[in-house]
């Protein structure tokens, strides 16, 4: 038998319930995982019995009631601070000299709208939607259509050269 460390947890009561409401919990978590219904619960069912097995002898029962008490009054280390903030990937340093307004919030704090215009377009559009971005939306609209532009150009000047290779196993004469 493993260790289990809140036999209370595994079988969903709480620590003072009553032996028959113990009981009707493992029965009703064994109709519910038996591996009889499907192989990926054989695990669980064994650590519901496993918890059974303790919870229903008074003795067993008594020594995990005296360790989760013990538990508690251990001193617990501090947890780190929750936070609620979004974990985005670090974008690159900026490059570049800046240029125009420098954004003070978001993943992008601290650059420019003009260093972030060829590195991240899709979020200069996203910006100028939302109402925090709403006080740069003209500068944000003249730097993407300068972007798009260039990348416009840059596109076309490449098909065109696509369009003068012949392609796959059909050649011109």
């Amino acid at each position: 038998m493993l260790p289990i460390s809140d036999p209370y947890r595994i079988l969903q009561v709480v620590p003072d319930a009553e032996p028959e409401v113990i009981r009707a919990a493992y029965r009703a978590l064994a109709l519910k995982y038996h591996p009889d219904l499907s192989a990926a619960f054989q695990e669980r069912m064994a650590t519901i019995n496993d918890a059974w097995a303790i919870l229903r002898d008074p003795a067993s029962r008594a020594a995990v009631d005296r360790a989760l008490a013990e538990a508690k009054r251990a001193p617990t280390p501090p947890t780190p601070a929750v936070s609620d903030e979004m974990r985005a990937a670090m974008p690159p340093t900026p490059t570049g000299k800046p240029s125009g307004s420098v954004l003070d919030f978001g993943r992008y704090a601290g650059w420019s709208l003009g260093q972030l215009a060829p590195v991240d377009p899709n979020y200069l559009e996203w910006l100028a939607r939302t109402p925090i971005g709403r006080s740069y939306y003209v500068e944000i609209r003249d730097l993407l259509t300068i972007h798009g532009a260039a990348t416009s150009a840059a596109r076309s000047s490449a098909e065109a050269s696509a369009r003068g290779r012949p392609r796959g196993r059909l050649r011109r004469k």
